[in-house]
């Protein structure tokens, strides 16, 4: 069956890095178009970066600068490389497969920024 898995988040202090993963199986991840939300808390989820199949990325505003996403259809996996965060980085990041009409979640991972 179809799973998306993230890891990598976690605490992290003011201007500190964390590199998010999400592994898939069960479809064709070439094929997919791979993106990573937010949700920070009483918020709606929010787009952050996309990566085409044929490898387009996209970043929201907040990320430009500071986040990277990245695919490795080899080993069906996608990361998100997030440098300089910010206590309003704090948000559970999910993993996202899309090739209309599928659409799949991960389950999320937890990141959060304090002192």
């Amino acid at each position: 069956q179809v799973q998306l898995v993230e890891s990598g988040g976690g605490l992290v202090q003011p201007g500190g890095s964390l590199r998010l993963s999400c592994a898939a199986s069960g479809f064709t991840f070439s094929n997919y178009g791979m993106r990573w939300y937010r949700q920070a808390p009483g918020k709606e989820r929010v787009l952050v970066a996309a990566i085409t199949s044929g490898g387009t990325i996209t970043y929201a505003d907040s990320a430009k600068g500071r986040f990277t996403i990245s695919r490795d259809n080899a080993k069906n996996t996608v990361a998100l490389q997030m440098n300089s965060l910010k206590p309003e980085d704090t948000a559970v990041y999910y993993c996202n497969a899309r090739l209309l009409p599928q659409i799949f979640w991960g389950q999320g991972t937890q990141v959060t920024v304090s002192s």
